[in-house]
């Protein structure tokens, strides 16, 4: 089960750009009151991904609204080590104004999950439309959901602590 909670205010407010993507930022202070915001149409298309992300998420991961978004993070009482002192963020979904986006932090962390779930769609024969971490789409039929649920299962938080801390060390300091 994951836990939802009330936003936290981090040092930037609710910030506009998330891992280099400018983003439509919601004031929100609860994932319920996100949704509610949304209009009919888009808000089924947030929820039905909600749904998916929820229900293969590994434990320890919990709810929240980040960023503007719907995320799903390592809170700082489990892993306060961050270099930005904010929650270590595993995925986010949000709507745009132009469509959705999905962000999925591990596939930035490693190129071979980039890779397999690009390979996902192509053959179902459809087409990843994926920056860094960020999968953008119009619709949940432009997505190959059962990739999609399997990279949301593929990393407990002692693992993607893990990835974050090599990521770190091979950073120039």
């Amino acid at each position: 089960m994951v836990n939802s909670t009330r936003a936290q205010p981090d040092s930037r407010g609710a910030a506009r750009n998330f891992g280099g993507i400018d983003v439509v930022s919601s004031n929100a202070a609860t994932v319920a009151d996100y949704l509610a915001s949304l209009p009919p149409e888009r808000r089924k298309v947030v929820s039905d991904l909600r749904k998916l992300i929820r229900a293969h998420l590994p434990k320890g991961y919990v709810e929240v609204m980040r960023y503007g978004m719907v995320c799903y993070e390592i809170p700082l009482s489990q892993y306060p080590n961050t270099y930005n002192k904010q929650p270590l963020s595993y995925a986010a979904v949000a709507a745009q104004k132009n469509g959705y986006s999905l962000y999925l932090t591990c596939a930035y962390l490693d190129e071979a999950r980039a890779q397999r779930l690009s390979a996902a769609h192509a053959r179902a024969g459809k087409k990843l439309d994926m920056g860094k971490s960020c999968v953008r789409f119009k619709s949940l039929d432009a997505l190959e959901l059962d990739a999609i649920a399997e990279e949301i299962a593929s990393t407990p938080p002692a693992q993607f602590i893990e990835r974050y801390e090599a990521g770190r060390a091979q950073k120039p300091t």
